[in-house]
């Protein structure tokens, strides 16, 4: 086929508005998709479970093992216990709120992130500190006699 017995004329070429309107309806579609997250779940539905995905009933450690003021990071479970006061247990997604790094450590009264600094309080989870936009989300965990298990 020659370039002359190519049809040419206004009907064979698309109108500009017309070339804008789908690159732009692409790239949205490409931005939502990516934003998506591949899941069905509602926001917040799993908020009271592990991040890690661990079964309820899982030990994770002995309340011997969580410092008073501080807490314990269990990293294959997705969870953080903390003990803010003698006798009072706390459990955290270990999953940073900002960019979903794994907290480090738990120090200073604060559960810390490692990759841009954020900082979270062991009595509530709330941020004190750094980018992280929304607090840790609580996992249920129960305290029978000196264990401490996910709910």
């Amino acid at each position: 086929m020659s370039i002359e017995s190519l049809p040419s004329g206004p009907a064979s070429i698309p109108a500009r508005r017309t070339v804008i309107a789908a690159v732009g309806a692409t790239g949205l579609a490409a931005a939502l998709t990516a934003c998506g997250g591949g899941s069905d779940k509602a926001a917040g539905s799993d908020s009271a479970k592990p991040a890690g995905g661990a079964a309820g009933g899982t030990v994770l450690g002995k309340t011997s093992d969580i410092p008073q003021g501080g807490g314990k990071i269990f990293a294959d479970q997705g969870v953080v216990v903390t003990q803010p006061t003698a006798g009072q247990f706390k459990a955290f997604s270990s999953k940073c709120t900002h960019q979903g790094c794994a907290v480090s450590s738990v120090s200073g009264g604060t559960i810390n992130c490692p990759c841009h600094g954020s900082k979270f309080d062991v009595v509530d989870g709330s941020v004190k500190g750094g980018p992280a936009p929304s607090p840790l989300p609580a996992a249920a965990i129960s305290v029978e006699g000196g264990s401490i298990k996910l709910a």
